[in-house]
């Protein structure tokens, strides 16, 4: 009897937290610092959520981080998704160093630019023209304003629990409550207080032709473009049911809108193509950011010869001062290079191993009688504790947030990085004998 509750003592959340507060005195000293000059301590309001505070870092190698208290982890956060090649690939370091050695930026233009636009003309499907940026918000922005531009109409249409950059005009109904959907339940709902508001975004609901067919019905002649992210990654990896972007295609085509894809994490994560090669639906406009930059800031638009003209022809503002800079289009060709250069390789790899990743956690979860779901796709999926398969955001409110925290903490314990939201990511640096590490820490933590 005492060696049982020694061992639920051993994994209860309490101990675990206790246990990798022992471990991360260094994190807390310098998150306590952090607060008094830097607002909330984090440069991301999204890592505030982390458990029991944020981590702080030391370097990376791979598919290992490090703190600065000295312990090593398996890193399936990959900086938010950004890092498709491991943290710091020696190609793309290297590519850095020398890029930075000639000048950090010029605010002119270089042989880098066309370049990488040339890379990304050959692979994305709906690439005629590309255009660069700094980040996903800002690239969202540039293709929401070429689509108003296109169409002189002023709304857009998003889907609740797509998340499109933290801009006013996108931060709505990406993860409303329980409670805000009763009391407003078709939106727009904002996410936080000071935005502006919302008159010119239309809500619909993943999965469902009909909301999308009532949103272009209510609105008629007013909507610009359809923007989704292909597959749901930002709100529990749902992926489009069968025929669902097909149909989004031929309805804004007879609807004269534009069909964006944001792409900012399914770009180079599905594949060279994409969502749009993945699932086989060309968009007119899709944005890409995280793994183009292989952990550096670019943001990328690609779109068709019609409408990246206006472009063209200064007809649409395009500006930004760092926009192109040579030390992360040195990045991006490296990246790209390697990527392009052995995709079968490492794309088959990738699906390969986050299938024996998610099937083994799934395995081992449901041996314990716990409810749960996993979605996505190889090298990007989420699990969920819950007792049905989500078909869009709203299903995913019924999932147990504080079981999946509590599983995310005695992972950090054994030595496993994950982020707080159930989205796992594998890169092209993580091993077979990373994935079966993995496992068995999980199989400890359930013991």
């Amino acid at each position: 009897m005492g060696n049982l509750i020694e061992q639920v003592q051993v994994f209860s959340p309490t101990v675990r937290e206790e246990s990798v507060r022992g471990k991360t005195a260094g994190s807390l000293e310098r998150w306590q610092r952090a607060k008094r000059s830097l607002a909330g301590g984090v440069s991301s309001g999204l890592r505030r959520s982390s458990r029991p505070y944020p981590l702080y870092f030391s370097h990376g190698h791979g598919a290992m981080l490090q703190d600065v208290d000295g312990n090593s982890y398996l890193d399936y956060t990959l900086g938010w998704g950004p890092n498709i090649l491991g943290n710091a690939p020696p190609e793309v370091v290297h590519a850095i160093q020398e890029a930075a050695q000639k000048g950090l930026t010029f605010g002119a233009q270089h042989d880098l630019e066309y370049e990488v636009a040339e890379l990304l003309t050959q692979v994305i499907p709906c690439a005629d023209r590309v255009c660069f940026a700094n980040s996903g918000t800002e690239i969202v922005q540039v293709a929401l304003r070429l689509a108003r531009a296109a169409t002189k109409r002023e709304k857009f249409l998003k889907f609740e629990g797509h998340y499109h950059g933290w801009d006013d005009t996108v931060l709505r109904s990406y993860h409303p409550s329980a409670t805000q959907l009763s009391n407003q339940p078709r939106g727009p709902i904002h996410e936080g207080q000071g935005q502006l508001p919302a008159s010119s975004t239309v809500i619909a609901q993943w999965n469902d032709e009909e909301s999308v067919r009532e949103a272009f019905n209510s609105n008629p002649g007013e909507i610009s473009a359809l923007i989704c992210e292909p597959l749901m990654c930002n709100s529990g990896c749902i992926a489009p049911k069968p025929g669902f972007l097909e149909f989004l295609r031929s309805i804004t085509e007879k609807q004269g809108a534009l069909l964006i894809f944001d792409e900012v994490i399914t770009g180079f994560r599905l594949g060279i193509a994409g969502a749009q090669g993945f699932y086989g639906v060309t968009p007119d406009l899709a944005t890409f950011a995280k793994a183009v930059g292989a952990g550096t800031p670019l943001s990328v638009l690609a779109g068709k010869l019609e409408f990246m003209q206006l472009i063209e022809r200064g007809e649409v503002v395009h500006a930004g001062t760092l926009n192109g800079n040579p030390v992360v289009l040195a990045a991006a060709r490296a990246a790209l290079t390697t990527l392009i250069g052995d995709a079968d390789s490492i794309y088959g790899n990738l699906f390969r191993r986050g299938e024996r990743l998610r099937d083994g956690l799934a395995a081992m979860l449901r041996r314990q009688d716990h409810s749960l779901h996993v979605a996505g796709e190889g090298p990007v999926f989420h699990l969920s504790f819950t007792e049905r398969q989500p078909r869009n955001y709203r299903d995913l409110l019924t999932s147990d947030r504080q079981k999946y925290s509590n599983f995310a903490l005695a992972l950090l314990d054994e030595g496993v990085l994950i982020l707080p939201d159930g989205r796992w990511y594998l890169s092209a640096a993580h091993t077979d004998e990373d994935i079966e590490r993995t496992l068995e820490a999980v199989e400890r933590t359930l013991d």
